[in-house]
């Protein structure tokens, strides 16, 4: 039997909240009522029922990546090994550094295939599926952390960009990290695309045996994490600038690598009040329409 999520309009009367389990969606159309009904309509039914999918295959999503197969059979299970698989062949990574983007990207599909939208956005706790029809933009806020978000930069993503998925991780949010980014957010062509590669390019900041970074084993906090033994970030003290700027040039240069590979757009990260930003063209005001934080 089908889990029953909780399914709702928003206060504002715009927006969709959908939430099951772990999965908190935030949805938002915009189009021809009609249309922007009949897509929410679709969001909710795709929505029913798609963690019991994801935890069908739970032990095959918690192992680690193959970078030349994929024994997962479920069509979101499926898009998260897809996206993880470049990084397989380099180091540790499980499909579930994908699953918000995916599911996102799920949900997405099901609304724009049901009626035609002008612009329509999921967003899963800031792993943001976006669609743009011919003309469209959305203005994407940037956050310094993702626990107590305050606004750095915006940037304005247009249909003809291409970027359709936005992530951010960081050892502040609601994921386990390893590096010591406070936020890394990443545009490309797809959420689950972003998803994972702000895993890895979070992982990249780092300062590795620094005696002010506190580390712990995934399993102490979760016994079920997919990240087993190894050790995850609990905090961060006192940095040297330097120090800051090492360890955000660091992962700068992963993500100028992933711009390189194709597998992102652009990228931006954040440690101790300093940011670098790579292939990303931002504004410093806060101020601006149609505003979704990322």
């Amino acid at each position: 039997m089908a889990r029953v999520p909780q399914i709702a309009l928003l206060p504002d009367g715009r927006r969709l909240h959908l939430q099951d389990g772990p999965i908190d969606l935030v949805v938002e159309a915009s189009g021809p009522a009609e249309s922007v009904q009949a897509a929410y309509q679709s969001a909710a039914r795709r929505f029913t029922g798609l963690l019991d999918e994801l935890c069908d295959e739970l032990p095959l999503l918690r192992a680690p990546a193959r970078p030349d197969g994929c024994a997962l059979h479920g069509p979101v299970a499926r898009r998260m090994h897809d996206a993880v698989a470049p990084y397989a062949a380099d180091g540790f990574i499980t499909p579930m550094a994908a699953v918000a983007g995916a599911v996102a990207e799920a949900v997405l599909a099901a609304m724009v295939a049901a009626a035609p939208l002008d612009r329509a956005y999921v967003n899963n706790g800031g792993d943001i599926a976006l669609h743009l029809a011919p003309g469209q933009s959305f203005t994407v806020g940037l956050v310094d952390r993702p626990d107590k978000p305050g606004l750095f930069g915006t940037t304005v993503l247009t249909a003809a960009d291409g970027i359709r998925g936005i992530a951010t991780s960081g050892w502040r949010g609601r994921s386990f990290s390893l590096g010591i980014a406070d936020a890394v957010t990443i545009l490309a062509a797809g959420a689950a695309d972003a998803d994972a590669a702000a895993t890895v390019v979070a992982n990249a900041v780092d300062l590795p045996g620094h005696p002010a970074i506190a580390r712990i084993p995934a399993q102490e906090l979760q016994p079920d994490s997919d990240l087993g033994d190894r050790p995850v970030t609990r905090g961060v003290g006192p940095l040297h600038p330097a120090e800051i700027d090492g360890a955000l040039e660091a992962g700068a240069a992963m993500a100028e690598i992933l711009i390189a590979r194709g597998l992102i757009r652009a990228a931006a990260l954040h440690l101790a009040g300093e940011t670098r930003t790579v292939g990303l063209d931002t504004r410093t005001s806060p101020q601006a329409k149609s505003l979704i934080h990322a």
